[in-house]
């Protein structure tokens, strides 16, 4: 091996060395390490540029393993920025936070963290806490003043907490005012969330709370989704709420044909004295129901095999060359770019779209470009520019978990439902910590099942 090349080796193994030590807690080897990498311009110059292909530095690391000894020496000895962020926009207190480690999170708020700066998807390290129940965490970033109403791609805190079947945490943000009806893009409510996950202790305090409990979201109120599940206590408690058993969704479909569609006997049952009757099906039995329902479904079934066989060519990209970019070009790139991040956090989605597509003019290869312009689209409702975007992404990203999400949420939009769970899954199995892109799988999914009258796709 050439002696350039052999000293690029051994920095390299350095820097994985004392990023592994800043996430064992080694602090000793760490402090080693950075004397070490130090090429003179100074320990916290040189600390503070280390970073993995993700742009996580020792503080990302060490906050999401939990070891605040080595975030003390971080922030107080080298006076690291307490809030940098990495290539997914979080800070080591959402790394913190995500992992429940509470005394880590309360010493980085304590140092200045902000704990209102969200990711790039917008989650916060409330969302983080109300996900996985740290109520410790949750009512101390809520004593902080974080933003209760915070919204993620994936929903507010409340509708994290819901999800999760976290009745604690839900419980404690509607005490601190929390909107029980908050939505997300796609119309998905805390109720939405509370009943997708199976969780009654949740559905009965949103409910208390004045929740909706006849939201529609995607064309599916809460007793579409609660029959599809198959759960009799949520749709009691749905039922006694006064959800309306004889809304439709937009194919026409009532909650009682959903049930019947899955061969749930027990919510048919449930369901057939409140369901006026449907004209079309012959018996108006919990047995004939069922009965009609299977056979409309083979029937579909054979039809959606013919649709499928034609359909996959038009999702195929065609190749593309990547050409090389020159220094002034990425530069003229990274000024269109900022141009475009300033009108997005305006909101002006079409100026930011046009920054964009100046970036991506000068620097096609840069993946990062083309997933915030296919947000963009997505703001806008236009969800077929988005999927095209997203696409061209995941090419030149394929191992970038914020591309299959971007994907997913433009089919998700495009109401591709199982196409959307695949991209969202894809995701999943290459970040499995990233609540966002967990959140938007199961959502997905469920919708799936719901839409498409199949049984569940199964990944695994």
């Amino acid at each position: 091996m050439a002696p350039d090349a052999s000293d690029a080796l051994a920095v390299r193994q350095k820097v994985q060395l004392f990023l592994n030590s800043a996430q064992s807690g080694n602090l000793d080897l760490l402090k080693k390490l950075a004397s070490q990498l130090d090429d003179g311009k100074g320990i916290a110059i040189t600390v503070a540029d280390v970073k993995d292909a993700n742009k996580r530095g020792a503080l990302h690391f060490a906050a999401r393993e939990g070891q605040t000894e080595v975030c003390k020496y971080l922030l107080e000895d080298l006076k690291l920025d307490v809030d940098t962020k990495d290539e997914d926009g979080e800070t080591p207190l959402i790394h913190a936070g995500r992992q429940g480690h509470t005394e880590t999170s309360k010493y980085l708020i304590e140092r200045g963290a902000n704990p209102s700066i969200p990711s790039d998807l917008g989650a916060t390290a409330l969302h983080h806490s109300a996900g996985i129940g740290n109520i410790e965490l949750l009512k101390y970033l809520l004593s902080r003043e974080a933003d209760v109403e915070s919204q993620s791609d994936a929903g507010t805190p409340l509708i994290w907490a819901a999800g999760h079947a976290q009745p604690d945490a839900v419980k404690i943000l509607l005490e601190h005012n929390a909107s029980p009806n908050a939505e997300t893009d796609d119309s998905i409510t805390p109720l939405l969330s509370a009943v997708a996950a199976g969780s009654l202790p949740c559905l009965e305090l949103l409910i208390k709370a004045g929740a909706n409990v006849n939201v529609i979201a995607g064309g599916a109120t809460p007793l579409h989704i609660a029959a599809d599940i198959g759960n009799l206590e949520i749709i009691s408690c749905l039922l006694k709420a006064g959800a309306d058993p004889n809304i439709a969704d937009e194919e026409g479909v009532k909650p009682i044909l959903v049930a019947a569609g899955r061969g749930s006997h027990g919510v048919v049952e449930a369901l057939l004295p409140v369901t006026s009757r449907i004209e079309s099906i012959p018996k108006w039995t919990a047995d004939g129901i069922i009965e009609y329902m299977q056979a409309e479904s083979k029937h579909q079934e054979e039809e959606s095999k013919l649709q499928s066989s034609t359909a996959r060519e038009d999702n195929a990209l065609e190749n593309r060359s990547i050409p090389e970019v020159s220094s002034e070009a990425k530069k003229k790139a990274a000024e269109a770019k900022s141009r475009g991040d300033e009108a997005f956090k305006r909101k002006d989605f079409q100026t930011a779209i046009d920054a964009y597509t100046q970036a991506i003019d000068f620097d096609p290869n840069d993946g990062t470009l083309l997933s915030n312009r296919s947000l963009c689209w997505i703001r806008l409702g236009q969800a077929e520019h988005a999927l095209t975007d997203a696409k061209v992404c995941r090419e030149l990203r394929p191992d970038w978990p914020k591309s299959y999400y971007r994907e997913g949420a433009a089919l998700r939009l495009l109401q591709r439902f199982d196409e959307a769970a695949n991209s969202f899954y894809e995701g999943v199995k290459l970040d499995p910590e990233n609540k966002e892109l967990v959140n938007a799988f199961r959502e997905a999914v469920e919708a799936g099942r719901k839409f498409h009258g199949a049984d569940e796709k199964k990944t695994t």
